[in-house]
């Protein structure tokens, strides 16, 4: 049973997310304030957290900022707000996936039900012969979703994890902007391309000694990205 947090200051809009997921069979707690929600991540191994930006006592983006200091738990962030920026601000802290309200019910049980399957086909469910990949000073511990550079264990979020063992899988294989957002985001999902970019951006500050000159994630200029 997939256990998911909803967290909205508007008691309505939770009360009918909270209706529709537990029609579905998932377990949901409510938070109406950023702290409450904070604390509730700390005390809780959650499947995916839907949170507001508009927060009282502490804003959704500052409580996604704080959870990805101790979790990659999948993140759908939830504003009123229509500006690209506002989503590209949400990625770039660490947030999955983005919706603008108001959004129809359906569209957002699509979209948590498409996390959750990707984070489940992610979790083997059998001993792999290779659970180790590794290039140069990078390792991925593909079983426990690990990542370490010379060693030293390096925190991704899920999505930014999905997006480097893809990219190591297919080495050497360039693929656009449009084809990672298909094959990471979902072929249904309709978010800005830009979104691929600050997933990458955010990798090689993590796993690269210079960002800025690469060595894992290349740039094919005018085409995408690709990992050798």
């Amino acid at each position: 049973m997939p256990h998911i947090l909803v967290v909205d200051d508007e008691k309505n809009i939770v009360k009918g997310i909270k209706f529709s997921l537990e029609q579905d069979g998932m377990k949901v707690d409510t938070a109406y304030d950023g702290e409450e929600a904070l604390a509730l991540a700390k005390a809780n191994a959650y499947d995916l957290i839907i949170l507001d930006v508009m927060l009282p006592l502490m804003d959704g983006t500052e409580v996604c900022q704080q959870i990805r200091e101790f979790s990659a738990v999948p993140i759908i962030m939830c504003t009123a707000k229509t500006d690209d920026m506002d989503k590209i601000t949400g990625f770039d802290i660490g947030a999955d996936d983005y919706m603008t309200k108001p959004f129809i019910m359906l569209e957002l049980k699509a979209r948590v039900k498409a996390i959750l399957r990707r984070a489940q086909i992610a979790k083997p469910v059998a001993p792999m012969k290779n659970q180790t990949i590794a290039v140069r000073s990078l390792t991925l511990d593909t079983q426990a979703r690990r990542v370490f550079v010379q060693e030293i264990e390096i925190a991704l979020t899920a999505k930014e994890y999905d997006l480097l063992e893809f990219m190591m899988r297919n080495a050497d294989k360039v693929y656009t902007r449009e084809a990672l957002l298909a094959e990471l985001w979902g072929t249904d999902n309709q978010g800005d391309v830009r979104t691929v970019d600050v997933h990458v951006r955010r990798l090689r500050e993590k796993i690269e000694e210079n960002p800025k000159e690469p060595t894992f994630i290349y740039t094919k200029w005018g085409v995408g990205y690709y990992f050798r």
